[in-house]
């Protein structure tokens, strides 16, 4: 007998129970990487994440005969994002769970009543609450470790269990591969990049740290990265406290001088955001934040050979006049100073058409997918 438990996010037991279970699923599990344990708590709270100043949801436990947590999922209203589209969606993130269907359907049973009496109805995800949470089920890749925690991992049989109870494609975000022997920026890209920086138009911001970056360009950027996917299926503005949850995700992990900005007369119009991979130095501290954990992770920036983009692109208005030739000149630039050996273009939607196809020329290899499902209800 499986029973369905609402999380009092004030209760400081159900909290560490909904978060731990995670940790516990993956246990051995040499492709997954475990998520801070302070970055998910935050999401269970009411007081601080910004998504619940502007919209709503719940948290529920799945536990078994002998009182065992065996399931767990959040279900979320994002109202901004349903304003935007008009549409009325419930959204689902946190979705851990044994393989069993019967558990499956019991958190699903839940979610669905949740959405209804909300007057929603269709329900779709995994998405979380703010930009940098991750999309979707890995339907493919399962063999390759998780890129730190810009994206999910999951087993093989979630998406049986998604599908089995009636859920279907809503799009899928593909991650590609690419040695960096074999990346090749095409000449004529490069010699447009060459034209537009000669003529000054546009140029390239770089940063020797982060107080240069964050007193002048931070809170910039974090609006135009929001504006640049205004086109994507994952879109909707932001709030100031939202894009402040963003640069202060951006600023944890990041190395300045791996972060470039596009100006077009003074205005951030495009930007290149990388990031060392510390994914082992991540999975030998469990999630914590320690003074040793962060002495490794800053070795690890240093000494890995791995770099994720996460964060590519130029506004709308400006693409085909040259930033995006010099963006990808830049991408080519930070790989060879570097000196990294392999380069994940992480998450980009399949609705990113252009980028798709430049990532393909650029020698890119999908080798990762990532499902975002959905089922009318």
């Amino acid at each position: 007998m499986v029973s369905i438990e609402l999380v009092n996010t004030e209760n400081k037991k159900q909290v560490n129970e909904f978060v731990q279970f995670q940790y516990d699923l993956y246990k051995g599990t040499p492709q997954f990487c475990p998520p801070f344990y302070t970055d998910i708590k935050l999401m269970l709270n009411r007081k601080k994440h910004p998504f619940f100043k502007h919209s709503e949801g719940d948290f529920f436990l799945a536990r078994n005969e002998a009182g065992k947590v065996v399931g767990r999922i959040a279900i979320l209203e994002n109202k901004p994002f349903n304003e935007y589209h008009k549409v009325k969606k419930a959204q689902f993130y946190l979705f851990d769970v044994i393989d069993d269907q019967e558990v499956a359907d019991k958190l699903w049973e839940k979610c669905f009543e949740w959405a209804k009496a909300h007057g929603l109805n269709e329900v779709v995800g995994p998405k979380g609450l703010s930009a940098f949470d991750g999309y979707g089920v890995l339907v493919e890749g399962f063999e390759h470790h998780q890129m730190m925690t810009m994206m999910n991992y999951n087993f093989p049989y979630y998406a049986k269990l998604l599908e089995n109870i009636g859920f279907e494609k809503e799009v899928d975000f593909v991650s590609c591969y690419i040695r960096s022997d074999l990346f090749r920026v095409p000449e004529k890209v490069k010699e447009i990049a060459e034209i537009v920086e000669k003529r000054g138009t546009f140029k390239v911001l770089k940063f020797k740290n982060k107080r240069e970056m964050m007193k002048n360009y931070a809170l910039e950027l974090g609006h135009t990265y929001n504006d640049t996917f205004v086109n994507n299926w994952e879109y909707y503005p932001l709030s100031d406290d939202e894009i402040d949850l963003l640069i202060e995700n951006l600023m944890a992990v990041v190395n300045p001088k791996m972060i470039k900005l596009i100006t077009h007369e003074g205005k951030i119009v495009g930007f290149l955001l990388a990031f060392p991979d510390i994914t082992e130095a991540l999975q030998r501290h469990g999630g914590r934040i320690t003074p040793l954990s962060i002495i490794d992770m800053l070795i690890s920036m240093k000494k890995t050979k791995w770099v994720s983009v996460n964060g590519a692109g130029v506004l709308p208005e400006y693409q085909g006049r040259g930033g995006n030739a010099l963006m990808y000149a830049e991408m080519e630039k930070t790989i060879r100073d570097f000196g990294f050996e392999h380069l994940e273009m992480t998450q980009v939607a399949e609705t990113a058409v252009q980028m798709r196809k430049d990532l393909i020329n650029l020698g890119g290899q999908p080798y990762k997918n990532h499902r975002i499902f959905h089922k009318k209800i």
